[in-house]
C-alpha cells in the first residue's frame, strides 16, 4: 500500500517539475536583481556625493569639480532619494501589474514572461553599469529608467503564478505553492552574495552580474517553458491534478499545434480525458479573459488586496532598507550587512512553506495568515530592540521573516490562484493572471508609499518610530482579512460539529 505521501507525488509529471524550477528560477533571478540595488545602496549613496563628505578620497580641488560628477551635496540627500527611487520603481511596478495581469490572460504568457525578464535586465545594466562607466550621473535619467524597470518587471509575477496554476490543481496548492514562493526569499539570498561578492570591483559589478544572470534566464524561459498542460496532451482535473490523454498514435502530440491533421480531426479536452473531434463537429468555445472590474469584485480580492498592501509595506521595507538599516545602525560593514540580511529570508522561506502546508490540512487559509500576523508584531517589537550582536540579531530576523515573509509568500502566490480559480470561474473564464495583478499591485501601491514614509519617519524620528509604524500595518492587515477569518473559523466548525454527529 502506497503512503499519502507518494500517492500525492504520483499525480505529477516530469513536465511539473519543469514548469516548477523554470518559473521558480526565472523569478530567482529577477528578485536578485532587485535585490541588489538595495545591497548596494551604500556604495551609491557615496558615489552620487562628494568625496570631502563621504571621506572615500581627498576632497576635490577646486570645489566645483565634484559637482560635475556628484548629485548631491552630502549623504541625506543621497538617502532620500534612493527613497524616491524605491517609491518610484514601486509604483510604476503597482500599475504595470495592474495591466500585465490582463494582458497574461489573453497572450502566451511565455511571450509575456520572457520580454519582462529580458527587458528588465537591459534596464538594470543600464542603470547600475553603464552609466558608471560612462560616469553619467542624471536625476531624470535615473527617474525614467526606474519607471521603465517597474513596468517591465511587472510581466513577470503574474505569468509564473498563472502557469502555476496551470500546473497544479487546488489539492495541495498550499504546501507546493508555499515551497514555490520561495522564489523571491531564494533571490534575495542570491542577490546579496552576488551582490557582497563583487562589490569590492566598484556597485557597477554587481549590476552587471545580476543583469546578465537574468537576460539569460529570460532566454531559457522563452525557449524552453511550457505555459499549460495542454501543450503536452495533459488536461488538469478540478481538485487532484492531471490525467493522461487517451492512448493512441497521436497522444504525445502538443494539443496546440500549427499543423492541421491529415484526416481532419483534433484532440479536445474532455472530462479530464483528450478524445478525438472530428473535423466537422462544433468546436469547443475557449475559456475568455474575465474582466478588470469583474476581476476586482470576486469574493475575496479587495479584501486580500488590502491586507496585502499593508502587509507588502513591511516585507519590502525590509527588503529595500534592511542593509541599510544594519550599515547605518550598528556600524556593521556593507558587505556584512548584506550576508546578514539573508536571514530574514531564510525565515520568509521556512515559513511560508510550513504556513501552507498547515493551511492544506486545515483546508482554510485566513486563520493561519491570522495567527502568523499577531505573531508577527511581537516579532517586530522583539526585533526593534535588537543588540549589536550579530548572531542574536540573526535569529531575531530570521523569526520576523517567518511570521512576515511567511504570510506575504502565501496571500502573493497561493491564495492568489485559489482566487483565480474559484468555482464561480471554473471551465468558463480566465482570471488568474488578472486576480493575481489585482492583489499584487494593490500591494506594491501600499509598499510604494511604504518606502517614502520610512525614509522620512526615520530623517524625523528615528528608527525605533519606524518599527511602531510596521506593526500598526500588520495589525491593519488582520483587520482586513477580519471578516474572512471569522467566516473561516465558522466554516471550521460547523464542518466539526457535523463530523461529530455523524460519529
Amino acid at each position: 500500500m502506497s503512503s499519502p505521501c507518494c500517492g500525492f507525488l504520483a499525480q505529477y509529471t516530469h513536465h511539473h517539475l519543469v514548469a516548477f524550477l523554470l518559473t521558480f528560477f526565472s523569478y530567482v533571478l529577477l528578485h536578485a536583481s532587485r535585490k541588489t540595488f538595495s545591497n548596494v545602496k551604500v556604495s551609491i549613496s557615496a558615489q552620487w556625493t562628494p568625496s570631502v563628505q563621504n571621506a572615500s578620497s581627498p576632497a576635490f580641488s577646486p570645489g566645483e569639480t565634484w559637482e560635475e560628477n556628484n548629485l548631491f551635496a552630502d549623504s541625506d540627500g543621497a538617502t532620500l532619494f534612493l527613497g524616491v527611487l524605491d517609491t518610484i520603481f514601486l509604483f510604476s511596478y503597482a500599475v504595470g501589474l495592474y495591466m500585465s495581469g490582463v494582458i497574461g490572460d489573453r497572450m502566451n504568457l511565455r511571450y509575456v514572461l520572457s520580454f519582462g525578464l529580458c527587458g528588465s535586465a537591459i534596464v538594470e545594466f543600464v542603470f547600475g553599469t553603464l552609466t558608471e562607466w560612462l560616469q553619467f550621473y542624471n536625476i531624470y535619467l535615473y527617474c525614467g529608467l526606474w519607471v521603465l524597470n517597474g513596468l517591465l518587471q511587472s510581466a513577470v509575477w503574474p505569468c509564473v503564478v498563472a502557469v502555476m496554476g496551470n500546473w497544479f490543481g487546488k489539492s495541495g496548492r498550499g504546501f507546493v505553492f508555499g515551497l514555490w514562493s520561495a522564489c523571491a526569499s531564494v533571490g534575495n539570498i542570491l542577490g546579496a552574495f552576488l551582490a557582497s561578492s563583487v562589490l569590492k570591483y566598484g556597485y557597477e559589478y554587481a549590476f552587471l552580474v545580476t543583469s546578465v544572470l537574468q537576460f539569460a534566464g529570460g532566454v531559457v524561459v522563452f525557449f524552453g517553458l511550457l505555459t499549460s498542460p495542454k501543450e503536452v496532451g495533459l488536461c488538469l482535473e478540478s481538485e487532484t491534478g492531471l490525467r493522461p490523454v487517451e492512448k493512441d498514435a497521436d497522444s504525445h502530440r502538443p494539443l496546440m499545434s500549427d499543423e492541421e491533421d491529415e484526416e481532419g480531426s483534433e484532440e479536445v479536452c474532455d472530462g479530464g480525458y483528450y478524445t478525438i473531434r472530428q473535423g466537422d463537429e462544433e468546436p469547443r468555445e475557449t475559456p475568455k479573459a474575465i474582466g478588470f472590474c469583474q476581476a476586482f469584485c470576486l469574493p475575496g480580492v479587495l479584501p486580500y488586496s488590502l491586507a496585502y498592501a499593508c502587509l507588502k509595506l513591511v516585507n519590502y521595507s525590509f527588503f529595500f532598507w534592511l542593509p541599510f538599516y544594519l550599515s547605518r545602525n550598528f556600524g556593521w560593514k556593507e558587505a556584512q550587512a548584506d550576508r546578514l540580511s539573508v536571514w530574514y529570508d531564510v525565515g520568509g522561506i521556512i515559513g511560508g512553506t510550513i504556513q501552507g502546508l498547515i493551511s492544506d490540512f486545515m483546508g482554510k487559509r485566513a486563520p493561519v495568515l491570522a495567527v502568523s500576523l499577531l505573531l508577527a508584531m511581537g516579532a517586530l517589537v522583539g526585533y526593534s530592540h535588537s543588540p549589536p550582536d550579530q548572531v542574536v540579531n540573526a535569529a531575531l530576523l530570521a523569526t520576523t521573516g517567518f511570521f512576515i515573509g511567511g504570510p506575504s509568500n502565501m496571500i502573493s502566490s497561493a491564495i492568489s490562484a485559489d482566487l483565480g480559480r474559484q468555482e464561480a470561474l471554473r471551465g468558463s473564464q480566465e482570471a488568474l493572471a488578472t486576480v493575481t495583478g489585482i492583489v499584487d499591485g494593490t500591494g506594491s501601491i501600499g509598499a510604494a508609499a511604504g518606502q517614502y514614509l520610512v525614509s522620512v519617519i526615520e530623517s524625523k524620528l528615528g528608527w525605533m518610530f519606524v518599527f511602531y509604524f510596521f506593526i500598526v500595518m500588520t495589525g491593519c492587515s488582520i483587520v482586513f482579512i477580519l471578516p474572512l477569518i471569522v467566516t473561516e473559523i465558522r466554516a471550521m466548525w460547523r464542518e466539526r460539529r457535523a463530523r461529530a454527529q455523524e460519529l
